[in-house]
């Protein structure tokens, strides 16, 4: 079986939730040499951003996306119980993420956090409907690299600019990059209310958060 074959197996019981065949395709994987960074990379992580980009189209529900979340989840960490010692604890940057206060939506964040978790970013999620202070508080206790705020409607958008302020009060903006997302943000606005980089989707949210990492 080609490389392409057996990962594109992988991506598609994702997209279908189908565990018995993930849990085998996976074991195949294993048998054939593949490693579980590179299963988790050209595998899992496409078929959740596939998940994500049908959820966006209108093509899948939010209790399809949660199974298929929820599936990949229990994958990830199968895989990163074979990991050699110390390549699981690996991580690019440390990331608080979370919905601004008053927007109770949280699935594209939910896939945003999947994203970059299984790239290699330790994440902490501070929820959705999140005070401000929370990602404040929550990156000077876990010395964030990066801060991502999510709004998914144009009335609590003012909350990321408002975060902006929070993180410079607090002393800690010089030291974090900051994201935006959610369906009413757009580059324009990160740019006006001063954050580091916007992402449109969850593939992006991960190129961008590499790309804040590799300029920190």
């Amino acid at each position: 079986m080609s490389n392409e074959n057996i990962m594109e197996i992988i991506k598609e019981s994702i997209v279908k939730v189908d565990k018995d065949t993930a849990a085998q395709a996976v074991e195949n994987a294993l048998k054939e040499g593949f490693g579980p960074v590179e299963i988790i990379e050209k595998g899992l992580s496409p078929g959740m951003q596939k998940v994500g980009d049908l959820f966006e189209r209108g093509e899948l529900f939010l209790p399809q996306v949660m199974m298929a979340a929820n599936l990949m989840t229990g994958v990830v960490n199968s895989l990163q119980e074979k990991m050699p010692e110390g390549q699981s604890a690996e991580k690019q940057s440390v990331v608080v993420i979370g919905t601004v206060e008053g927007d109770v939506h949280d699935i594209g964040k939910n896939i945003v956090k999947i994203l970059l978790s299984v790239n290699g970013f330790e994440v902490h999620d501070v929820g959705r409907d999140a005070l401000l202070t929370s990602f404040v508080e929550k990156a000077k206790e876990v010395g964030a690299n990066i801060v991502a705020s999510s709004a998914l409607m144009t009335g609590t958008m003012e909350g990321q600019r408002e975060l902006e302020t929070l993180l410079r009060d607090a002393g800690i903006r010089d030291r974090v990059k900051t994201m935006v997302g959610g369906a009413p943000a757009t580059e324009y606005w990160a740019e006006k209310i001063g954050a580091d980089a916007y992402a449109e989707n969850a593939s992006e949210a991960v190129s961008k958060a590499r790309e804040l990492t590799a300029a920190k």
